[in-house]
């Protein structure tokens, strides 16, 4: 709870210095922002994606005559929008998926269902563009997400007790880091992001044989600020130095840019999401 504080505190502090408006913040990526659905739909998000890391994704339709099912199982049931794995579930058989069917409510969110990757490890990316106007250079972090329980497949999250996290910065070379900004800019010119892949190593995720599970665009959390060897002096040094980078990649954003009702529409979104999920699942 403190390194949020501290994230949102230096985030104010570093527009108030440039001269920025912080509510401007929900505009970074504001341009993927779907109206219609009032959400960061990750349907669209999955358009974005190149196929080769693409994993099969589609609306539950539910068991009718027609309508699309799996094709294998495992596979991971999710909210078409959603944070911190909220909703989200493993599905191992179609007897447990016509269940979680039976549970739902007619106003409940949307449901998609996406292939289980096949790959053994999970990292996250975290991604700060350089800002254009002042010439700087980009954030990005390499972090594995890890599990201590015998799951082979789990729903990692914060809310997870047996989810880790471990740094990958120090094994990597400034070029191979590079690389993987590269790759990871190149789906979309998002002002904030935090993708998670699957590969079976760190020289597979390089080699580009992984799988992206998601995008986040709306209030990532850099997961390195939660690794247990990362020393409160780095995380202040993090913080304050990604948090500057944001503030100028704010700026960055044209007055052209239509503004859109982002947080109220999915502070929302959110709050019917925890209460219905909760109410369904339990």
């Amino acid at each position: 709870m403190l390194i949020r504080i501290l994230l949102v505190l230096s985030y104010i502090v570093w527009c108030c210095r440039f001269l920025i408006a912080p509510w401007k913040y929900f505009q970074l990526n504001a341009n993927y922002f779907n109206e219609h659905r009032h959400l960061f739909s990750k349907l669209d998000m999955d358009l974005l994606i190149p196929e080769k890391w693409r994993l099969t994704q589609f609306v539950d339709q539910g068991a009718g005559q027609g309508h699309k099912q799996p094709e294998h199982f495992p596979v991971f049931l999710k909210p078409e929008w959603g944070q911190n794995s909220q909703g989200v579930c493993r599905i191992d058989s179609l007897q447990a998926l016509q269940e979680h069917r039976k549970q739902r409510t007619a106003n409940g969110p949307r449901y998609l269902i996406q292939a289980a990757a096949k790959a053994k490890r999970e990292f996250e990316i975290f991604y700060i563009p350089g800002a254009k106007s002042n010439q700087s250079t980009a954030i990005i972090s390499v972090t594995e997400t890890c599990n201590n329980s015998d799951d082979e497949m789990p729903v990692n999250g914060i809310y997870n007790q047996n989810t880790y996290y471990q740094s990958c910065m120090s094994l990597l070379s400034t070029e191979q880091i590079q690389k993987i900004e590269a790759m990871f800019a190149s789906i979309g010119p998002f002002r904030i992001a935090r993708y998670c892949a699957r590969a079976d190593s760190l020289e597979a995720l390089l080699e580009e044989q992984f799988s992206i599970v998601e995008i986040n665009v709306y209030v990532p959390m850099p997961l390195i600020l939660l690794t247990p060897d990362m020393s409160f002096k780095a995380q202040l040094k993090f913080v304050f130095s990604s948090m500057k980078q944001l503030a100028l990649v704010t700026k960055d954003i044209p007055a052209s840019q239509a503004v859109k009702s982002v947080f109220f529409q999915k502070l929302q979104c959110a709050r019917l999401l925890k209460s219905i999920t909760k109410k369904e699942l339990s």
